[in-house]
């Protein structure tokens, strides 16, 4: 099988400007990567390990942007319809990469790596920056806690 690696990467103008969500998000970034790889390698067991250390670090992830969000007061219900959705969408890739049980085409490794590609550059670039500018106006290290 061809490596074409698609890694992503974290750069500062991902940044929502709160500590805890940039370091959860370039922790996801790696963990995508690691999954790609997994995939790229036909190796089944790295596959599932990976899916499953991506889908518990989503969850929490999704929980501490939620919890981030009440406490800073943000509307977040439509924000929260999203993450729902996403965790289904990555419930179902994984089920279904599992279902192959490590016989993935080319096509299907493409397919999968490219929508998780997708997957995480949407939701930064696209839901998360709508929260910057109220957590700009924020200590970086703001938290729920």
């Amino acid at each position: 099988m061809r490596e074409r690696i698609m890694t992503l990467t974290w750069t500062e103008q991902l940044s929502v400007g709160n500590a805890i969500i940039d370091s959860e998000h370039r922790n996801l970034i790696g963990l995508i990567n690691s999954v790609e790889h997994a995939l790229r390698s036909g190796n089944e067991h790295a596959l599932s390990h990976a899916f499953k250390l991506l889908t518990d670090c989503v969850r929490l992830h999704f929980m501490n942007e939620e919890k981030i969000a009440q406490a800073a007061e943000l509307p977040f219900e439509q924000h929260k319809q999203s993450h729902q959705y996403l965790q289904k969408e990555l419930q179902y890739i994984r089920d279904e990469l599992e279902a192959k049980s490590g016989m993935w085409s080319e096509g299907a490794v493409e397919h999968f790596t490219r929508t998780l590609g997708n997957w995480m550059m949407d939701h930064l670039s696209g839901e998360d920056k709508l929260l910057k500018p109220a957590l700009l106006t924020l200590p970086s290290d703001f938290s729920a806690a």
